[in-house]
């Protein structure tokens, strides 16, 4: 649910922003990049940081090799992910490239369903809502992307 804040207070935060003079936040485009951005910072860095960590090595697929080093890679496209998208000329491409990460990695949440995981003592996200949750970020992933 953390995620799911941060893009829509990251957004709401920089449309008002935009509306109180700030020209390069001024549009729903603007907004939703900086919304993103946010969530992708927060989903990045929690790729880093001890139990969450832990957390999302659990989750990766246990057919696939090297959890920790996919962990990591997919913290650091996040990471770079969410700098371009707050440069307007990177910023169409850094959206479908995340689009596609997040695309890819979704198994991962599936997996981690069908397991039935506890993570930082919860259970996982039910695949039901996780999977609404997806759309609404490759959503506006593909928003930022095919947008004006």
């Amino acid at each position: 649910m953390a995620p799911l804040i941060a893009l829509v207070v990251g957004t709401a935060l920089a449309r008002l922003a935009g509306l109180a003079g700030i020209s390069a936040l001024d549009g729903w485009h603007p907004a939703l990049r900086v919304g993103l951005a946010l969530m992708f910072v927060l989903t990045g860095v929690a790729h880093f940081a001890g139990q969450r960590r832990a957390d999302l090595i659990a989750m990766v697929p246990p057919r696939l090799p090297g959890p920790d080093l996919l962990v990591t890679l997919t913290g650091v496209l996040e990471l770079v992910g969410a700098a371009g998208l707050l440069v307007p000329a990177t910023a169409r491409w850094a959206a479908a490239g995340l689009g596609l990460l997040m695309l890819a990695m979704f198994p991962a949440n599936v997996s981690a369903a069908r397991r039935k995981l506890t993570l930082a003592g919860r259970p996982v996200t039910p695949l039901g809502r996780r999977t609404v949750l997806q759309v609404v970020f490759v959503a506006t992933a593909a928003g930022i992307s095919f947008g004006p």
